[in-house]
């Protein structure tokens, strides 16, 4: 059940002290940011499972953070927060907070949480669900919401191509002809429509690439198809 951690906040002495407890528990990949851009961009580099966020950040409001975060991810968030009041604990869980714990507070308490957390997320993940959310390195595919975010940002895609996007995310890292593209999205023979496609291809490669020219995520395969790319660094 050990996962990916992510803890945000800006006194070194407590992250340094979080660390060594969750290390000491098997937890090997702890990743530490100390702003709201830091935090994004770890999100965008790496699969986390778990976050942990304090309210005061030096230059940031946690509470926004935490918005911007729940635009890409659905992963749980612990806030840890020397705000103590009512009104403080009842704002981090609607902008979109799991759980939140007060300081000072018992490490081992926060490590019971922590392992909690994880516990429910992987029971949820291993139950049916229609909604589908696809976290994929730099951008998410919302089918509920019919929306793409890249970067956090949200991203207007025409419905051809949000459904093409939507059958590669489906169907990670294996290679479609166009005629089999053609007849799964647009639901009919191709008969030549190959080239449908293929624009299609090139304007979400606009959309979700840092380059189009060089693409990371919709691949061709020279002679097969295209297949979505999944399985490198930062996709989930």
């Amino acid at each position: 059940m050990k996962g990916n951690l992510l803890l945000v906040d800006d006194e070194q002495g407590l992250i340094e002290m979080v660390e060594t407890l969750l290390k000491k528990e098997g937890f090997n990949n702890i990743y530490t940011a100390r702003t709201a851009k830091e935090t994004l961009h770890l999100l965008h580099q790496h699969s986390i499972d778990l976050i942990v966020l304090d309210v005061m950040l030096e230059n940031d409001n946690g509470f926004d953070l935490c918005q911007d975060i729940r635009r890409i991810t659905k992963i749980p968030i612990i806030f840890l927060s020397a705000r103590t009041s009512d009104f403080d604990k009842i704002t981090g869980l609607t902008v979109g907070g799991d759980d939140y714990i007060t300081k000072p507070f018992n490490p081992m308490e926060l490590l019971a949480r922590i392992m909690a957390h994880l516990r429910r997320r992987s029971y949820n993940e291993n139950l049916p669900t229609e909604g589908k959310v696809f976290n994929i390195g730099r951008f998410c595919l919302n089918v509920d919401e019919a929306s793409l975010y890249v970067e956090g940002q949200k991203i207007k895609c025409p419905l051809k191509e949000f459904e093409l996007l939507a059958f590669l995310c489906e169907n990670p890292n294996r290679v479609f002809s166009l005629e089999h593209l053609y007849e799964r999205v647009w639901k009919g023979e191709s008969y030549g429509d190959e080239r449908t496609v293929m624009v299609h291809i090139r304007r979400l490669r606009q959309k979700i690439e840092r380059d189009p020219n060089q693409p990371e995520y919709l691949i061709n395969v020279r002679g097969f198809g295209y297949k979505l790319v999944v399985n490198h660094e930062g996709s989930q």
